[in-house]
């Protein structure tokens, strides 16, 4: 693994013991060029069993190494976050979820809107998605 070194940086900053599994998971994220589902990575890891490659989801996701979305399609898919989130409302960006091919694209330059609560309400997180077709869709959409 090429990035090993730049993984276990990443894994120490977010106060994570490095194991094996770990760094699998953490380059087939790292590597994707959009988030991915428990089922995405079982399929990318099929000598790791999927109750592990959840553990270890739960793991990142605890320690903020990586952020959850929730894009509607009934299986929330995975990213991992910039070095200086925490995970906080502030940090919470924009998703996009093609529906043609299924894929779910991080908008880290894309701040959430925040919303003016009426009072006595707070807000602890914030799942703001965008649906519609990814460029790579668009244009085969336009070629027929």
């Amino acid at each position: 693994m090429k990035d090993e070194k730049r993984y276990l940086e990443m894994l120490a900053r977010r106060d994570i013991q490095p194991t094996a599994i770990r760094l699998l998971v953490l380059d087939v994220l790292m590597r994707a060029k959009q988030s991915l589902s428990l089922t995405d990575l079982d399929n990318a890891l099929d000598t790791v069993d999927k109750s592990t490659i959840y553990r270890t989801l739960t793991l990142f996701l605890g320690h903020h190494l990586i952020h959850s979305i929730d894009d509607g399609t009934g299986s929330f898919k995975y990213a991992v976050c910039q070095d200086d989130c925490s995970c906080a409302v502030g940090d919470l960006h924009t998703h996009f979820h093609c529906e043609r091919c299924n894929r779910t694209f991080c908008f880290s330059n894309l701040p959430a809107p925040m919303v003016k609560l009426p009072e006595g309400f707070t807000i602890d997180s914030i799942n703001y998605v965008l649906k519609g077709l990814c460029p790579e869709c668009a244009a085969h959409k336009n070629l027929k």
